[in-house]
């Protein structure tokens, strides 16, 4: 897919971190953007700054999420591109002090991550294969999701997240394999540890050590990387039913 002008995209959690990073590098290549966020303020000044759209769009609601994507239409027409960034990453154990894991809590992690990013992708899956084909092969549309190394590694408090992260990488391939017929591909992104709003809290010396845990390059993985490689996925058309890892080749020890 040729990233220009006659593309517009989707962003879910677009007001910050990997998600505007995307948004931005989309909106630089011309296609015009739509941010879904709960947070009005920055979600607002993203779009502002690259001449997008915000809507305030809650993953876990069916009625949020498609009064979002009305709003994308009304705004952009039918979009090919849906990146889905959205996520929350508390941390518990299985049982800590005597009480086991708060069972709200994970099931709130379940359903920000991994049913509000299915959500988004059986919704605007839905659009897209009403679209016409944009290639020679009959690419209508390309959906990115994010999991995380904590799918395949995840270490001690991360067993909510980390559940969560392995189910939006496992849906990748069924997903795929259903849309085929409708020329819409599908990818996972699996990120290592990253500046994201979250670890950019942290003092400078605790962010120096996670970064000198990751092999090479020695460092947290910037934003921008998260969305060159988004980029280059919809650029791809060969690119279809896997998970990247885009981690440094870090593997998380359990602590």
């Amino acid at each position: 897919m040729k990233l220009d002008s006659s593309i517009s995209a989707v962003v879910t959690g677009g007001a910050s971190g990997l998600g505007a990073a995307t948004a931005r590098r989309l909106a630089a290549s011309g296609v015009r953007v739509t941010l879904f966020d709960m947070n009005a303020e920055s979600g607002e000044a993203v779009a502002a700054e690259i001449g997008g759209v915000f809507a305030s769009v809650d993953v876990t609601s069916d009625e949020s999420v498609a009064a979002g994507f009305e709003t994308a239409r009304a705004a952009h027409g039918g979009e090919r591109i849906l990146v889905n960034c959205a996520g929350i990453a508390p941390v518990a154990k299985t049982v800590s002090r005597g009480a086991p894991h708060p069972l709200d809590m994970f099931e709130s992690v379940i359903r920000v991550n991994l049913i509000g990013s299915f959500r988004c992708i059986a919704q605007s899956a839905t659009g897209m294969a009403a679209l016409d084909p944009v290639s020679a092969d009959g690419e209508r549309g390309v959906v990115i999701s994010t999991a995380s190394v904590a799918a395949f590694d995840g270490q001690i408090g991360q067993v909510a997240y980390a559940a969560s992260k392995a189910g939006v990488a496992g849906m990748t391939l069924p997903v795929a394999r259903d849309l085929s017929n409708l020329g819409i591909r599908v990818m996972t992104i699996a990120p290592g540890i990253f500046e994201t709003p979250m670890l950019m809290g942290l003092p400078d010396h605790v962010r120096d050590s996670l970064g000198q845990q990751v092999p090479f390059p020695s460092r947290l993985g910037r934003p921008e990387e998260f969305a060159d490689l988004a980029a280059h996925i919809c650029e791809n058309d060969m690119l279809n039913g896997t998970t990247i890892r885009l981690d440094g080749a870090i593997r998380m020890a359990p602590r």
